[in-house]
Order: structure tokens, then sequence, then C-alpha cells
């Protein structure tokens, strides 16, 4: 997603349409696939990436990516990018992602430069932000680096949290490396030990750095080069006494040796918010105008794209003061992952000796994924999920699955709709919606035998097919409900309040039979946005059947549109 046309001609030998989705171009190809630009039942954009052929015909591969697209889709916030469906069990597994018109943080730094201390401040702590929202849903990035961070005119973006270590079910961990990007890793991550949510705060920091100077802070030298200084940062901090003054601190407290010495992310957006001088969420003229343009230009090429394809514009050629980590590889994974260094503090000289060790078991293992555009740049999530293996029923929704809308889309970081104006007292909406109905009956009722049932929220009726819908209701294996959408509680009957909960109040992506008299009681407000984009809130109001199998639900269903 990273020309300024948003994409290019599909080729011959590309598919037309996947599951539902029309393929109206190509948006780029990198290591794991290829990922293509098309739309949702309801206009919004996505990125549709489809597993190479390789991967897909790897049995673990398939489960571990089912695992880790669930544990995507369990991440909801500001700032990262939601990961809307996906399929395992076809020819090839694929994912869909909403789709940002943005500039991925290292094409920007070829081309462009540096950024102003101002918007590398900008950029760290919503970046923190993001990171915050992902450590919240269990999951650690583990290869957060430029090329993994989206610059858009409604700020950064945090993409492929998690997807990247499928990959350490198949036969690239024959060579015993590490998943990650070696320029950009922790310590205890380029030694070869478990790894948390530090590692990815230290990233943050590297990136911080490169973002700011064009320069990386552990010196020149290739990927591996870095990854040797990176691991013995107990015994060779990096210099940092040339960074500004109010980076400087920022810098020192990211990129500790010690993984228990390092800032939190709440802390770190804070601290970053107050050496901006202005509020994060502020992204008036955020960046420099040069490159705003570019974004724009992105925008609108997105918001008017035409079904068929057209030849994407080539970007500019790098200045003489590209990074100097430009290009390098990501290699095989194979390390444990973990929330905490299971050993303790080390000592400098024991860990200088595992690093020599640990950075040749990577060098033995190293795997170029050859990248004619940013691959990273292409794997998009937020979303819910769970860890349930692969052989749970998985859906193939198409283009109803949309999820909610970005940061981007609402004008605000506060969590509701900047765009909604105030509202009447029986919630008919303010200036920003408009009611399609409100309190319309409808029942949730468990399916009859072992079987499967989906909720239309938009129609609204309960329908037995395939198609993913908002809710599904199954009597397999003991009964759960399952949210298609981000699904969440209100603490009130307004478009605002509605909208609130289904972004911050986010429900599991599946609730099991047992759990969901208690997780949703009579009285419930629940809120999402719809696979038409529209705002929908059910207010249960009663429960009944047996406290042994799904229960049934009576609710009344309220609808808005956008004006």
């Amino acid at each position: 997603m990273t020309t300024d046309s948003a994409r290019e001609r599909l080729r011959a030998d590309d598919p037309r349409e996947i599951a539902g989705y029309r393929l109206l171009g190509r948006i780029g190809e990198g290591g794991m696939g290829t990922v293509y630009l098309s739309r949702t039942r309801g206009g919004q954009p996505v990125a549709l990436k489809v597993i190479r052929r390789e991967y897909g015909g790897d049995p673990d591969f398939r489960r571990r990516f089912e695992q880790e697209v669930r544990a995507a889709r369990r991440v909801a916030g500001y700032h990262v990018v939601p990961v809307l469906d996906h399929d395992t069990t076809g020819e090839q597994p694929w994912l869909a992602s909403e789709f940002v018109p943005g500039l991925a943080l290292h094409e920007a730094l070829a081309a462009y430069g540096p950024l102003p201390l101002t918007s590398v401040l900008q950029l760290v702590g919503c970046t923190a932000r993001a990171l915050g929202a992902i450590h919240t849903a269990g999951v650690v990035h583990r290869d957060l680096k430029p090329s993994n961070i989206l610059l858009s005119d409604q700020g950064p973006y945090v993409i492929d949290f998690g997807i990247a270590r499928a990959a350490d079910a198949t036969q690239l961990t024959a060579s015993g490396g590490v998943v990650g990007t070696p320029q950009f890793m922790s310590p205890e991550h380029a030694l070869g030990e478990a790894v948390g949510p530090a590692a990815d705060v230290f990233s943050l920091g590297l990136i911080a750095a490169v973002a700011a100077t064009g320069r990386h802070p552990f010196g020149d030298g290739g990927a591996l080069t870095l990854a040797v200084q990176i691991a013995n940062a107990a015994v060779r901090p990096p210099r940092l006494d040339a960074y500004d003054d109010r980076l400087r601190p920022l810098l020192e407290r990211c990129l500790a040796a010690d993984p228990d010495a390092r800032v939190g992310t709440d802390e770190l957006a804070a601290l970053c918010e107050q050496a901006a001088g202005r509020p994060l969420n502020d992204f008036t003229d955020w960046l420099p105008r040069p490159l705003s343009a570019r974004l724009s230009a992105r925008r609108s090429a997105v918001d008017s794209a035409a079904p068929e394809p057209t030849v994407a514009d080539a970007p500019p050629p790098p200045p003489p003061h590209s990074p100097t980590f430009a290009g390098a590889p990501t290699v095989a994974p194979s390390a444990p992952e973990g929330s905490s260094d299971p050993h303790g503090p080390r000592s400098a000289p024991s860990r200088a000796i595992v690093a020599a060790t640990a950075v040749a078991l990577v060098l033995a293992g190293v795997l170029t994924w050859t990248v004619t555009r940013s691959d990273s740049t292409l794997d998009d999530g937020r979303g819910r999920g769970d860890d349930r293996e692969a052989a749970q029923p998985t859906r193939s929704a198409g283009p109803g699955a949309a999820a909610s809308p970005s940061a981007s889309e609402s004008g605000s970081d506060s969590g509701t709709d900047a765009g909604s104006g105030s509202d009447g007292p029986d919630g008919s909406g303010g200036p920003g919606y408009v009611v399609v109905f409100r309190d319309r009956p409808l029942s949730l009722r468990a399916p009859s035998g072992v079987n499967i049932m989906r909720v239309d929220l938009d129609i609204p009726q309960v329908v037995q097919d395939t198609s993913g819908r908002e809710i599904m209701l199954s009597e397999i294996s003991g009964g759960r409900w399952e949210f298609y959408t981000p699904m969440g509680k209100s603490a009130g009957k307004t478009p605002e309040q509605c909208l609130q909960g289904a972004r911050a109040d986010v429900l599991p992506n599946e609730i099991e039979a047992e759990e969901l008299r208690t997780t949703i009681p009579v009285g419930t407000l629940l809120c999402t946005v719809t696979t038409d984009d529209r705002l929908a809130m059910l207010e249960v109001t009663g429960i009944t059947g047996s406290q042994d199998g799904l229960p049934d639900y009576t609710t009344r269903l309220t609808l808005w549109e956008p004006r």
C-alpha cells in the first residue's frame, strides 16, 4: 500500500476474485505473499494478502497462522490497523485488513530524509499507544521496524503484529535462526532468549533514533553487524550524546539493556506528548509539507479508485542521506517467546559470549525475504480473536467482514466520533447519524441440533449460511457465540456512547455457552460497526433455555447510519 495511486495493474497470473472479494489491483509483494486492493460489501477499502503456496502447503504453518491471526484480531485500539477477515482452509491461506493509504516509515525516510523532532515525538508517542493496545491483548509484536509503521495524514499506524511468527512452525526452523529483523531486535531477542513487551519498546527506541537522524544508534554496518552490537548492549551501550536534548532521555529509557529497566508504553506516550508540546492526537501539519502532500494524494487516489486497475506511479529515488540500514534481511525463526527473561539478569561478560554464539546461529539461518514493495506494510491488524487451534471452524466471509472505522475515519483520538455532534435524549442521533430503525425485536435463538446460524444486523435476520455477518451462533463443540466485527458494551443508548463501547469495552472474539449469561446479562447494550459500516446496538431484554447449552436471547436492535 505504498504507491501514490495505491495499486498497480493485476498480472495475467493473478486471481480476479478471492472468497467474494473482487481484486482491484496489486498493492505489493513480499516474502510471505502478495497483497491486493479490494473492497468490502459496504465499500470499505481492504488489503487482502494471499500467503505463498510454499507456506500454505505446510499444515503446521496453517495451524500457527490461524492462531496468530486470531490473536491479532483480539487487538483493539488507536494507531493499530484491524484484521477484518481470514481463511486458513483454502488452497492458499489469506487475510484481509483495513486499508490505510499511508507510506511506510522506511520509505518516507528514504525519500524525504529524517523527520523533524516534533514529528518523531508524535510518531513514538502514538506508536507507544498502539503497542500498549497490542500488549494488553496478550500479543508481542516481535518484529517492529520502520516498514511496519505506516505514516498517514491521521497519524502513524502499526501493522503486522504477531503474523510473522506463524513461520516458526515451517521448514524455516531447520536453520535454528531467530524471527525478526536483526538491526531492530532487542538484546534479549538477538541473544535468542524469551521476549516480552519490553522487547517492542527497545525496537521503538531504535526506530525513534533512526527517524530523527537517518542513522542507527549502534553505528553503521550491515544488519547482522548491528545485531551483534545490540546483543552486546550491556557491555557497549549505544552512544546517544548527539541526539536532541528532548529526545535523548526517551532513547535512554527505551534502549536500556535490561528489559525491566525500560519505560512502559503509557509513560512513554505521556513523555512524548510533554516533550512535543502538543496533544498526540493533533495531526494538523504533523509531518513536513512535501510528505503530507504525498499522503493526501494517496488518500484521494483510494477514495476515487475505479474498478479497473491502473499502473502505479514510481516512487521517487532515495536521496544521498537514505538510512544506512535499508534492505537488510529478515531471518528465520525458532526462539520461544515469553513475557519476561526467565533466567534473570546476567553479567555483562556472559552476555557477550552468548551474543557471539547467538549471532553465529543467526548467520547460519539467514533467510532473505525478497521485497519488491514493502511486504510488511501490508499486514494490517487490530480486531480481536483468540488462540484456538485451527481445528476449530473458520470462516471465509468475503467482503461482508468489515470492522469498526479506524481513528483516521473518526477524525478523533478521544474514543468518540468527532463528527457526530450532540444526540437527542432518545438516542435518535445528532448531526452525525440517521436512525435506520429503533428497538426492532430480534431473537437470537440457539440453532437446533449440531448447527451454525449467523446474524446479519443490517437486515436484520438470522440465517443459515456460510457468510460472516456480525454474529455466529454455534451449537458445535459445546456451543459458543463468535463475533465477526468488534463487539463491545455501551454505557448508554446514544450513538456516541454506542461507538465508544464498540471501540473501548471490547468483548472477546468468542464466548463459550457457559459464559454467555454472566458475560452478556439482561440489560446489556451490545454495540458494533456492522459489515455495511452502520452502527448497531442490541439491548438484551431476556435470556431463556437450559443452563447446559446455548441460551436463547431476546433483544431489541437499533441501527444508525452516518449522514
